[in-house]
């Protein structure tokens, strides 16, 4: 399987070798990169570093190679800018030790204007620069991706309510692609280990970081597995595993498709969003003026918002019943594999990562996540 680095390393790499750069310290073409809480190193490679404004700046700059074809963030241009500020000390408040800004192309949260980075992001980045930085100085340090406005377009981040470029996410050190064969081994390793311990029966599955991220902010107190885009054989090990409850949380643009019968939801594979939408929308008997304009959309939250101007409770309706569908094809999908009785409810969120539907089965657990 190919794998790489992921975006965290690369933005790390860039911004340490613009921090050495500005303390006087040599350029090298590579970085080591330590992890947070392993006892090893990364070596990233640098492309370039040099001063700006008479030697007040360093810019950094690297490209990412996270080792897979279907990347939005492979080859991505990387800039780090980093400047240093004097403590003062006769101001009571002082700032963070580093100051992480979201440059041109860095997303941010559309309602509040910080910088969408992960947890893991910020720990590497504290772990790798703060070693550098002088005494009696904070370090600002501006992250910048040329081109990440434009990519940005072509992923779901606007989903998920950020805005002006593409997010520094990412849990872990390396790259594993979502659509290959080796991430649904991951995934049934971590099912395997899980039931193995102190389980209760019941496990919450999420697509991709967005999902992840969302469902910890929500201290949900159940496992949960990130699935990729494997979600049907992953229902049917579960099966298999004995499982008792499977509860796939998601944002309605993934989860539709199991509405249409699709279990590997990578969009390079299959799509059909809008197609199964309309689908259900002629089942619901709604107008065909409305199903046309449907049929012309380009993404399920268009769709939501038209029918959502139509008739409110109409849409409600409609969305519910793609939920209650997605509950009853997934059941199906594992029955024609497995004979079991395993509860698979949905919970679905909306592009302003709001909790908004849930199935048949899926509210009995909707209380997890409030």
């Amino acid at each position: 399987m190919k794998k790489g680095f992921s975006l965290p390393l690369w933005v790390a790499g860039a911004a340490r070798s613009a921090l050495k750069k500005l303390v006087g310290l040599p350029f090298e073409n590579f970085e080591l990169i330590k992890i947070p809480n392993e006892q090893k190193e990364l070596k990233i490679e640098i492309h370039s570093v040099g001063l700006l404004k008479h030697d007040s700046q360093a810019l950094g700059i690297s490209f990412a190679k996270s080792g897979l074809d279907l990347d939005i963030t492979q080859n991505l241009e990387i800039w780090a800018i980093a400047s240093l500020e004097k403590i003062s000390f006769n101001n009571s408040v002082q700032k963070t030790p580093i100051n992480i800004i979201a440059g041109s192309g860095v997303g941010i949260n559309e309602n509040t204007s910080a910088i969408c980075i992960s947890d893991f992001a910020k720990e590497v980045l504290y772990s790798n620069l703060l070693d550098i930085i002088p005494n009696g100085f904070n370090l600002n340090l501006e992250i910048v991706f040329p081109n990440g406005e434009f990519l940005a377009e072509r992923t779901s981040n606007q989903s998920f309510g950020i805005v002006d470029g593409l997010s520094i996410i990412g849990t872990s050190a390396e790259t594993y692609s979502s659509a290959s064969p080796d991430q649904l081994e991951e995934a049934k390793t971590k099912l395997a280990n899980l039931t193995k311990n102190d389980f209760k029966g019941k496990v919450v599955f999420v697509i991709g970081e967005n999902g992840l991220n969302l469902a910890e902010t929500y201290n949900v107190e159940l496992p949960i597995i990130k699935v990729g885009n494997w979600i049907g054989p992953l229902i049917v090990d579960a099966a298999i595993k004995k499982v008792k409850t499977v509860i796939l949380f998601g944002y309605h643009g993934k989860l539709i498709k199991l509405a249409g019968g699709i279990f590997h939801t990578h969009n390079h594979l299959a799509d059909g969003r809008i197609e199964i939408l309309v689908y259900l929308a002629v089942k619901e008997k709604i107008p065909s003026e409305i199903v046309v304009k449907l049929s012309e959309l380009k993404t399920l939250e268009d769709a939501l918002l038209i029918l959502e101007k139509f008739n409110k409770s109409i849409a409600e309706k409609l969305f519910q019943n793609l939920t209650n569908t997605i509950e009853k094809r997934s059941h199906d999908y594992v029955n024609r594999y497995v004979k079991t009785d395993m509860e698979i409810a949905s919970i679905i969120f909306d592009r302003k990562r709001k909790i908004r539907w849930a199935g048949i089965c899926g509210n009995k657990y909707i209380s997890y996540f409030r």
